[in-house]
């Protein structure tokens, strides 16, 4: 598993990938911005370039003859997928420290980089991850259809969190307003959103085993 693992980090993820979250977790310093978005450029570019990439190399296929169980191959593109979120959220909480400190006093329209957000963070990247994952191992092989309806779900939740903290008081007290810096509220959100996060991508890395025993190549 550990060999397949480094396999999957050397060989099916282009270098770039692994810089990509430290230029989008830059735009965490423009402030009062969409932060949502920093995080979705990993479903938006990262996710379908690596599948893409995936398809364009028979990885499926040299993947399926080496000495490796298919409970294997997706624990391992699982793990490849994980890696490369929690990199961009931790790039993305790095700069967005900065951010705080930059403008301390700016009032944000949408959600600032609060403890609370990457709460929330967490909760769009399990819901990407619940549908991405197990619809992509229906084949291992197609992702335009499994990678839409992911970030549709995404993007819909995170629009729908903007939405809530623009026209609920409480929400925008809560994440804009004085209770931005209110830890009592916000590191349970956090937890939160981390638990929902691994909760979902296991559901989601024992729905695609169960798909991925019935593919034939």
């Amino acid at each position: 598993m550990y060999n397949l693992l480094l396999k999957e980090l050397k060989l099916g993820v282009n270098p770039f990938f692994y810089l990509l979250p430290f230029l989008t977790g830059a735009l965490m310093l423009i402030p009062g911005w969409l932060y949502f978005i920093v995080l979705l450029y990993f479903c938006w570019i990262t996710v379908p370039n690596i599948c893409g990439a995936y398809k364009s190399q028979n990885d499926l296929e040299f993947s399926l003859m080496m000495p490796v169980t298919k409970n294997d191959i997706v624990k391992a593109k699982v793990a490849v997928i994980v890696i490369l979120e929690l990199l961009h959220i931790v790039t993305a909480v790095f700069f967005g420290i900065i951010s705080t400190h930059l403008y301390p006093n700016i009032q944000n329209f949408f959600f600032g980089p609060t403890v609370g957000f990457w709460g929330l963070g967490f909760i769009m990247l399990a819901i990407f991850n619940l549908i991405f994952i197990s619809m992509y191992f229906k084949t291992a092989y197609k992702f335009g259809a499994p990678t839409i309806a992911a970030i549709t779900g995404a993007m819909l939740f995170a629009g729908g969190a903007e939405w809530l903290g623009i026209k609920n008081s409480m929400m925008f007290d809560l994440f804009k307003g004085s209770g931005s810096d209110n830890l009592a509220i916000h590191v349970p959100i956090l937890l939160a959103g981390m638990a929902i996060f691994a909760g979902f991508t296991i559901i989601a890395y024992y729905i695609a085993i169960k798909r991925f025993k019935k593919v034939d190549i």
